[in-house]
C-alpha cells in the first residue's frame, strides 16, 4: 500500500477513472491523484472509515458488474454523510492487498489508547507542517503549523518554546523535539489548578486526596475510594505513582489523561450501555424513527438509495420508512411518488434491510410501509416481504394470543414488524374478505386552511387538469425557480394529496403480514378510549400532532401510555429539513420520524437522546408517561413527585484544539460556547459565553451558566460551539447533545461531534457541572 497502485474510481456507469492511490507514512492517511492532476491530490484519513465491503455490495458497483468481477471490486464505506468510495483493482490479489490491509488499518485505529491517538495526531500535524518534507521543521513551518492548529501566538513566546524544544541547537525541531514542543505549548494549567486544588505537595494527588477529589467534585459518594484505586491503576503512567507508599498515588498527567477519557466526560458511560428494562410495552419506549429513509437528499429530486437504510441502521433506527409504487415489469419500486427523485426496486431495499436490520441493535424493526401500488404489484410485495425476511418476518401475534397489550421488545427481539394498512384486526376469523377499499396511504397531508391563495389556486389547476402532466409542470417551474420555495412546498404538498388519496384496493395477502402495528385512522383520543385495539396506531402530521400536543398534551400522553403514534414532516418542507422532535416526545409520541439525510439541531437531539442505552434505538420513557398518573406537559408542576433541579455550568472553563471553518491561510476563530435545554415548554432555554478573540486551540472562558430544569426526565442538553462574527451569522464549530439524566457532574470533557454526528479528533470542552435541587420555589 505505500508502494502504491493504481485503482479505478467508480462513479457511474459512465465515469470510471484510474486513480493512484498510495498510504502514506504515517500508516494512517490514504493519498490519491490523477495522473493528468498536475500537484493536485486528496487524502483521507483511515481513522474516516467504517468498513470496508467487498464485491459489487453498492449500487455503483452492481451496476457494473458485467464489466468488472466481483473479485475486483471493493467499497470503501465513511463515517457520517460522506459518499461511498467505489473502487476497482487491476488484479484480484491487489483488491486483496488494498481491502484486507485497510481493515488491518482500521482495526488498529480502534485499538488505540488515548495516549497512541494523540501521538498520531501530533504526528498528522508534523507531516502537514513539515512542507520539504525533509522531517524537521524551522520556525518559520512551526509558525504555519499554529496558524493550522487554530492559534494566534505571541511570536516572542512562540520562539522561546521553540528553542526550549531545540535541544540539539540546530535552529529545527525533529520528531521528538517537537512532541516537546507540542507538550508545552499544550500544558493545560486549567487541569493544572484543579490538580492543585487537591495535592498537598502539588506534585501528585494521593489515594485519599484522589478519593477526596471523586467524593467533592465528582458527586461519586461511597463509591470514591474504590474508584480511586481503579483510575491511579488505569491512568498513572508512572510506575513509582502506581507503588506510592503500597496504595498509589496520580500525577498531573495521569489525572489529565482520566479526565480526558470516557470516564471523565459528561456522558456518564455507564448508562451508554444497555441498562433499561426491555420487558414493557412497546408503548413505553421512545423509539429511533426515520422518515423518507431511502433518500439521500431532498425530496423532489434527490437519489433514492438503499445506502440510505444501510446508514440509518446503523445509526440506530428502529423504524424505516418505505414508498412504494408501481414499477416496471411488475417490480413495485421505491421513491416520493411524483417526484424527480430517483427509484430504486422494494425488492433490493428489502434485502438490504434483511442484512442489516439487527447489526447495531437485536431489538424490533418496524417497517413503515407507504403503500400506493395495484393489487398485482401489493401481492409481489408481499411474496417478496415472505421470502426474503423469512423467519425474522413477524406473521403472527406471539403464542397466537390476541394481545391486550403490546409486547415488549425483548418479546420481539430479531422481529421484523410491519406497520401498514390491514383487513379486520388480529382478533378475527379468516373468513374475511380478501380486499378492501380504503385509503391506501396513511400520512395525512397539509390541512388547505393553511396554505397561500396562490397555493390553492394553483392547486385547483392541478384538480381541473391532467394530474401527471399538471405536476411535471410545476416540478419543472420548481427547478427553474419561476415560483418560490413557500409555494412549491405548498404546491407539492397539495398535489400529491390529490394524487394519493384516492380510494384504492389493498390486499389480503400484505394484510396478513401486518400484526401489531395496523394503522388507523385517528378520531378523537375519547374515541381511541373507547374503541381503539393495543395493536392499532395513528399517523399524524407535524402540524397536527403539535396542535393536539398543545391543546390536549394530558390526553396525547395518556393516549400514548396504550398506543403507538407516528409523526413525520410536513409535506412542505420539500429540502427535507425536520422540525423539533422534542415538542412530541413530551406528549410520549414513540415514533417522532425525521429526516436522517438532513444535519442541524432536530438530528442532533435525535442522535442525543438514543445515544444512551447502548445505542440500541429504544428509550423508556419515565414512569409519570408509562402509568395513568396525568401527566401535562404544559404544568409540570401538577404531576406526583414533581421537584426541579438546578443545573450549573459552573465554568464553561476552556476549550481544546477547536476545527477551523474557515481554511483560509492566517483565519483563526473567535468561538464561543452556548449552552440550550430542550424539555417542556417551561424549560426551553438558552444561554451563551462571551467570545474569545483568535484563539480555537486552547480558548479560556471561566464564565457561569445556571438553568432551571422543571422535567429532569424529558430534557435535552445541547452544547454548540460557533465562530463569532460580528456581520454575519455565526458559523458552526462543533456540538454534544446528552440527555440530562445521563450528565455526570463534576470536572468533565465533552467531546464535540461535527454537524453529521462524528467526532472530531481531540476537539472538546471542560466544564464544571453542577446538579442539585432546588429549596425554594423559583
Amino acid at each position: 500500500m505505500k508502494a502504491g497502485a493504481m485503482l479505478r474510481k467508480v462513479k457511474s456507469r459512465s465515469w470510471k477513472k484510474q486513480r493512484h492511490f498510495r498510504l502514506q507514512e504515517d500508516g494512517q492517511t490514504i493519498w490519491y491523484k490523477s495522473r493528468w492532476a498536475g500537484t493536485g491530490h486528496s487524502t483521507f484519513s483511515v481513522a474516516d472509515v467504517d468498513v470496508v465491503r467487498e464485491g459489487h455490495q453498492s449500487e455503483i458497483l452492481l451496476s457494473i458488474a458485467d464489466e468488472f468481477p466481483a473479485d475486483l471490486c471493493f467499497t470503501l464505506v465513511f463515517r457520517g454523510r460522506r459518499s461511498n468510495l467505489d473502487l476497482v483493482a487491476e488484479s484480484p490479489s491487489e483488491a486483496q492487498v488494498w481491502i484486507r490491509g485497510v481493515r488491518k488499518l482500521i482495526q488498529n485505529t480502534k485499538s488505540m489508547n488515548d495516549k497512541e491517538r494523540l501521538d498520531q495526531w501530533i504526528w498528522d500535524w508534523f507531516q502537514k507542517a513539515d512542507k520539504n518534507k525533509d522531517g524537521r521543521m524551522n520556525f518559520k513551518e512551526v509558525r504555519t503549523l499554529l496558524k493550522m492548529m487554530n492559534v494566534d501566538m505571541n511570536e516572542e513566546y512562540t520562539l522561546r518554546l521553540f528553542t526550549m524544544a531545540d535541544n540539539s541547537e540546530s535552529g529545527c525541531l525533529e520528531n521528538e523535539e517537537f512532541v516537546q514542543f507540542y507538550k508545552m505549548l499544550t500544558k493545560r494549567e486549567d487541569v493544572w489548578r484543579v490538580f492543585q486544588d487537591y495535592s498537598r505537595d502539588g506534585q501528585i494527588l494521593t489515594l485519599a486526596e484522589l478519593e477526596d477529589f471523586l467524593k467533592q467534585e465528582q458527586q461519586e459518594g461511597e463509591r470514591s475510594l474504590e474508584h480511586a484505586q481503579e483510575l491511579i491503576d488505569r491512568y498513572e503512567p508512572s510506575e513509582n505513582g502506581k507503588d506510592h507508599c503500597k496504595h498509589g498515588a496520580m500525577s498531573i498527567d495521569g489525572f489529565q489523561m482520566y479526565l480526558v477519557s470516557p470516564e471523565g466526560a459528561i456522558l456518564d458511560p455507564q448508562l451508554l450501555a444497555l441498562h433499561q428494562d426491555m420487558s414493557q410495552p412497546l408503548s413505553h419506549y421512545f423509539i429511533c424513527s426515520s422518515h423518507n429513509t431511502y433518500l439521500m437528499d431532498d425530496q423532489l429530486r434527490g437519489q433514492s438509495s438503499q445506502e440510505a437504510y444501510i446508514q440509518a441502521l446503523k445509526r440506530g433506527c428502529r423504524c424505516v420508512e418505505v414508498d412504494c409504487w408501481d414499477g416496471p415489469n411488475g417490480e413495485p419500486v421505491v421513491y416520493h411518488g411524483h417526484t424527480f427523485t430517483s427509484k430504486i426496486l422494494f425488492r433490493d431495499v428489502i434485502t438490504t434491510l434483511a442484512e442489516y436490520a439487527f447489526k447495531v441493535s437485536e431489538f424490533p424493526v418496524i417497517l413503515s410501509l407507504e403503500n400506493h401500488c395495484s393489487m398485482e404489484q401489493q401481492r409481489v410485495m408481499a411474496q417478496l416481504l415472505d421470502t426474503i425476511l423469512g423467519d425474522t418476518l413477524l406473521r403472527a401475534p406471539l403464542d397466537r394470543l390476541v394481545p391486550q397489550e403490546l409486547p415488549s421488545p425483548q418479546d420481539l427481539k430479531g422481529k421484523v414488524l410491519l406497520k401498514a394498512k390491514k383487513i379486520g384486526g388480529v382478533e378475527e376469523s379468516e373468513t374475511l374478505t380478501d380486499e378492501v377499499t380504503d385509503e391506501v396511504s396513511d400520512e395525512d397531508e397539509a390541512d388547505p386552511k393553511s396554505l397561500s391563495a396562490e397555493a390553492l389556486r394553483l392547486n385547483d389547476k392541478v384538480r381541473a387538469s391532467n394530474k401527471h402532466c399538471a405536476l411535471t409542470c410545476q416540478l419543472i417551474m420548481i427547478c427553474d425557480g419561476l415560483i418560490n420555495s413557500h409555494q412549491a412546498g405548498d404546491i407539492c404538498s397539495l398535489t400529491c394529496n390529490v394524487l394519493s388519496l384516492q380510494k384504492s384496493k389493498f390486499s389480503r395477502e400484505l394484510s396478513d403480514l401486518v400484526v401489531y402495528c395496523k394503522s388507523v385512522h385517528f378520531h378523537s383520543f375519547e374515541y381511541s378510549r373507547l374503541h381503539s385495539k393495543c395493536y392499532e396506531m395513528s399517523s399524524f402530521s407535524e402540524s397536527k400532532a403539535r396542535k393536539l400536543a398543545k391543546d390536549t398534551g394530558a390526553e396525547f400522553v395518556h393516549h400514548n401510555s396504550r398506543q403507538l403514534s407516528r409523526v413525520y414532516p410536513s409535506g412542505m418542507r420539500t429540502d427535507s429539513s425536520n422540525y423539533n422532535p422534542q415538542e412530541l416526545w413530551n406528549v410520549g409520541c414513540q415514533i417522532v420520524a425525521l429526516n436522517f439525510q438532513t444535519a442541524g439541531p432536530e438530528m442532533d437531539l435525535n442522535d442525543g437522546l438514543f445515544s444512551q442505552n447502548g445505542c440500541c434505538g429504544y428509550v423508556l420513557k419515565p414512569d409519570f408517561m408509562r402509568n395513568d398518573d396525568s401527566f401535562d406537559p404544559e404544568r409540570p408542576q401538577d404531576r406526583n413527585g414533581y421537584t426541579s433541579l438546578r443545573l450549573s455550568i459552573q465554568y464553561v472553563i476552556s476549550g481544546q484544539q477547536l476545527p477551523k471553518v474557515n481554511h483560509k491561510e492566517g483565519s483563526i476563530v473567535d468561538p464561543l460556547v452556548r449552552v440550550e435545554i430542550y424539555g417542556v415548554f417551561q424549560d426551553q432555554a438558552k444561554q451563551e459565553t462571551s467570545y474569545i478573540d483568535n484563539n480555537g486551540f486552547n480558548p479560556l472562558w471561566n464564565e457561569t451558566l445556571n438553568f432551571i430544569v422543571h422535567v429532569p426526565e424529558l430534557a435535552l442538553v445541547r452544547f454548540v460551539v460557533e465562530d463569532y462574527d460580528k456581520s454575519s451569522r455565526n458559523d458552526f464549530m462543533g456540538q454534544f447533545t446528552v440527555p440530562f439524566t445521563c450528565i455526570q457532574p463534576g470536572y468533565r470533557h465533552i467531546h464535540l461531534l461535527s454537524k453529521d454526528g462524528t467526532a472530531i479528533p481531540l476537539s472538546s470542552l471542560f466544564v464544571n457541572i453542577k446538579i442539585s435541587e432546588l429549596t425554594t420555589e423559583v
